[in-house]
């Protein structure tokens, strides 16, 4: 199994509809993209977050799965117009 963590800090200008946005399309990967086996986002409650204020956790059959996620036309959808609006970190590792 491979595990994808992520935070994301919001640059200012977002709005509570681009964040809702946001986590509606990761969580409509699951079953579109093959390997994945779960999604899971939301607000990070975390008193040591640090400022990221968003938090997702996918995991995948194995690495290529999670390879192959990084490619995928939807991601790469959500990339072109979420980027902007984010500070991201990820953290990958095998379970």
């Amino acid at each position: 199994m491979f595990i994808h963590i992520f935070g994301f800090r919001w640059k200012e200008r977002v709005t509570d509809a681009e964040k809702a946005r946001a986590a509606r399309d990761i969580r409509a990967f699951q079953g579109q993209i093959s390997g994945l086996i779960d999604v899971f986002v939301g607000e990070n409650l975390s008193p040591r977050g640090q400022g990221y204020t968003f938090a997702g956790l996918m995991r995948f059959t194995d690495r290529d799965a999670c390879d192959a996620y990084s490619t995928h036309p939807s991601h790469l959808a959500l990339l072109d117009w979420l980027v902007p609006l984010i500070d991201p970190v990820e953290l990958d590792f095998e379970a």
